[in-house]
């Protein structure tokens, strides 16, 4: 199983985010472009100081690959996770080994129950993380989402903390 880190995200790590949203998919998204260092330290600075989230840089052998995020932490105690994986990192494992670590964080230091996340059906890479990180299916979402005016439907997983 692949190891990796995850941490703060810091001012040096802007080039690694630059080089991940310059990637096509990525870029779409990010609510605004993420191509410059201001760009990348406004787009760390909206995950700094919220109590109801919490974002973390995934690290690989010393290098910044991803990012993993809870966010929407209710007083319930469900969070919604949310990964993305730069391009040289995909199909490794790296998204799902920090999607179980944020798991294990998020019902560990933050107390929470229940874990949400949801993929596109188009997404099957993304399914596959989620299932490899312990997160059951528990059904569809019909046009869901709306990327450059196409529709998407959303499959639900979800994580106890008792799982």
């Amino acid at each position: 199983m692949i190891e990796v880190e995850l941490r703060g995200w810091r001012p040096d790590d802007a080039p690694a985010l630059i080089r991940a949203f310059s990637s096509p998919d990525m870029a779409q998204q990010a609510a605004r472009p993420i191509d410059t260092p201001e760009a990348a330290l406004e787009w760390m600075g909206t995950w700094g100081f919220r109590d109801d989230a919490q974002a973390f840089a995934v690290v690989l052998d010393g290098q910044v690959v991803g990012n993993v995020a809870v966010s929407n932490i209710d007083a319930h105690a469900n969070g919604w996770v949310s990964y993305w994986t730069s391009p040289q990192a995909r199909g490794r494992g790296v998204a799902a080994a920090a999607a179980r670590k944020l798991a294990d964080w998020a019902f560990r230091e933050r107390g929470l129950f229940r874990l949400e996340l949801g993929h596109r059906l188009n997404n099957p890479a993304s399914c596959a993380v989620a299932t490899r990180a312990g997160f059951l299916p528990e059904g569809i979402e019909r046009a869901k989402l709306s990327y450059e005016g196409m529709r998407y439907d959303v499959e639900r997983h979800a994580r106890l903390a008792t799982d």
